[in-house]
């Protein structure tokens, strides 16, 4: 059937029934962008909390229980939320975060100190919930303990 000067026209169906897919499939496109993007952020958080923790938590016990535990590590960890889009509606939808937001977690051993950053993320991507999908994203960092090198002398030098 010809349309207007000889040419045919679009079927309304193909149109009606295309539109909605699309649209499907952008939103799928931006989700898994938005995950990506997390997974980036995630890299540059930790190791801000991971050096931040390596320059400013101490040694001694004494400062450890009472301000590397305690304000340094809150604020570390604030500071992550912040920037992994904690407290934001439209970061939290596109990266699908879920409660309780992301922690820093700092295990101190003998030589290094583990710094974990775990966030969890929401099961329901799109419009429906994906049961096969890990609920949380973990990145850990090494840090050495922030001690004073030790001069290093050779065997009957001076120096």
């Amino acid at each position: 059937m010809a349309g207007r000067g000889g040419r045919s026209g679009q079927a309304t169906t193909e149109v009606v029934l295309l539109i909605p897919l699309f649209i499907f499939f952008m939103f799928a496109f931006v989700k898994i962008f938005g995950l990506l993007i997390l997974v980036q952020r995630m890299e540059i958080a930790s190791y801000y909390a991971a050096r931040r923790w390596q320059l400013e938590s101490h040694r001694n016990m004494q400062y450890q229980a009472s301000f590397d535990m305690g304000p340094l590590l809150t604020d570390i960890q604030n500071k992550v939320q912040g920037y992994l889009g904690w407290g934001n509606p439209e970061l939290q939808n596109l990266f699908a975060l879920a409660n309780p937001g992301p922690t820093v977690t700092v295990q101190p051993t003998e030589v290094w100190n583990v710094v974990t950053l775990t966030v969890p993320i929401s099961e329901t991507l799109l419009f429906f919930k994906v049961k096969t999908l890990n609920t949380t994203m973990t990145v850990t960092k090494y840090v050495p303990n922030r001690d004073r090198p030790i001069l290093f002398r050779l065997p009957g030098g001076e120096g």
